[in-house]
């Protein structure tokens, strides 16, 4: 095996964990929210957390599928430029692209560090045993798991075809 098919191997991993992460905030959200607003109107007793923990899930849920939706190539695309121009300038334009995303993903993965670190001694009043930096960490897992994905797609190319949820084309807006 290879150093590339080992570093595809080790990315395929970290897609499905990420994949499988988002997917059980996602799960935890859709239990929450229900049964914040069925205790609210239904049983007359609001609690104060379910609306807190489902942003605190969302925030993970938003980062870490985003690095997976990139990763999978299923992000939403403006392909219209791209299609308008010569073939040399959409290479330079897509070159363009993966350096924005290289530079927006060392922006989330060292602001991100930075903005845990100073928010780590602060609580969450709805959940006093919850550091807010540990709320604010997947800005810089995100930073680092796109950052990881980039470097697959520059490096050994695009995922292969039997990648799971894999998509050759990203959806078009024209």
């Amino acid at each position: 095996m290879t150093l590339k098919q080992a570093y595809a191997q080790a990315m395929e991993r970290l897609y499905m964990a990420c994949i499988v992460l988002s997917g059980a905030a996602l799960v935890v959200i859709t239990l929450i929210i229900p049964y914040g607003v069925f205790m609210r109107y239904a049983m007359n007793n609001p609690q104060s957390w379910p609306e807190p923990a489902s942003v605190v899930m969302m925030v993970f849920f938003s980062f870490t599928g985003g690095a997976a939706v990139y990763r999978a190539n299923v992000h939403i695309a403006v392909e219209s430029l791209l299609n308008a121009v010569t073939p040399a300038t959409r290479s330079a334009m897509l070159v363009g692209v993966e350096l924005c995303m290289a530079a927006m993903s060392l922006f989330m993965l060292f602001y991100g560090v930075h903005l845990c670190q100073i928010t780590w001694q602060q609580s969450m009043a709805e959940f006093p045993g919850l550091s807010v930096g540990l709320v604010y960490s997947p800005i810089p897992l995100a930073g680092a798991l796109t950052l990881l994905f980039l470097i697959e797609r520059v490096w050994v190319g695009h995922p292969p075809a039997d990648s799971v949820m894999y998509s050759d084309e990203a959806v078009e807006l024209e």
